[in-house]
């Protein structure tokens, strides 16, 4: 496996051969393919830090995150959504897929 990106709290690995991706949460590795490592950075990037500070939206501070058809479910507080956020945007700038919004030009 080739290490791509290390976080805080996680480590996001390529294995070319196998076509996976894991993701080291620290108690826990995942295998993604392609598509669920897409949907991770959809869920991942459509989570509201500004709920996590405003205590009528989020009280406690915690995200629930299923993943892989909900065969994982994680528990996560804000430092480490902001810390999931960076590590899945650096990954997919690092690997060359990273989602680039196009501006419409006059």
């Amino acid at each position: 496996m080739e290490l791509i990106c290390q976080s805080k709290y996680y480590t996001f690995y390529q294995a070319e051969k196998e076509r996976r991706f894991y993701i080291d949460f620290g108690q826990k590795t995942i295998p993604l393919n392609l598509c669920q490592l897409i949907a991770l950075r959809h869920k991942v990037l459509s989570i509201s830090i500004e709920d996590h500070f405003d205590s009528d939206l989020n009280k406690h501070g915690f995200e629930v995150l299923l993943l892989c058809n909900k065969e994982h479910l994680f528990v996560l507080n804000t430092l480490e959504i902001l810390d999931l956020k960076e590590l899945v945007q650096h990954s997919f700038c690092v690997m060359g897929i990273a989602a680039t919004r196009q501006t419409a030009s006059v």
